[in-house]
Formats: C-alpha cells, structure tokens, sequence
C-alpha cells in the first residue's frame, strides 16, 4: 500500500478492504463471481471529530461494517472505501 495523503472530511475514514476468502474451510476454491464483497477492513486515515460526535476509531483498527456501507474508491491502483463512522458496526 502506498502511503496515502490528503485529508478526510470530520467524521469520515477511509477503509482498505481485507481480500475475501479464495477458498472455505473444507477447501472449496471460490470462484470470483460467487465471492462476497468483504465485511472487514484496516483503517488507512481517519477525519477530524464532529462537533457533537467525538471520533472512536483510529487508523490501523480493523474495523466491520455493513454490506452497503461506504463508498468505493480507487486511490493509485489500490480500492479504498470511504465511510461515515456511523457505518462501522464493531471495531476490533
């Protein structure tokens, strides 16, 4: 990963997803048409605290959030999600 700059909005992070499962745990291969969009990721940057919602989630947490949440981004080759902190549903 690239050493990203810039700056995210308040209440914002921005998420590197984890890769999904190539295979289960019986040794199945996955075939990428029926892979789901992974669940889980690592925090690359975080924004500022809002003034009525102070930020929890730090950059290097992996984080686990909605299906839907964020939205997809391509930063230098590399896909990123962009979400509220709100979107997160469990900090690990």
């Amino acid at each position: 990963m690239a050493e990203l700059k810039g700056k995210i909005l308040a209440g914002k992070i921005l998420v590197e997803p984890v890769a999904a499962e190539e295979k289960t745990v019986s040794g199945i291969i996955i075939p990428d048409s029926a892979k789901e969009k992974p669940l889980q990721g690592k925090v690359v940057l975080v924004g500022a605290d809002k003034k009525d919602e102070p930020m929890e989630i730090k950059t290097g947490d992996t984080v686990i959030y909605g299906k839907y949440s964020g939205t997809e981004l391509n930063v230098e080759g590399e896909d990123y999600l962009l979400m509220s902190q709100t979107d997160v549903l469990y900090i690990a």
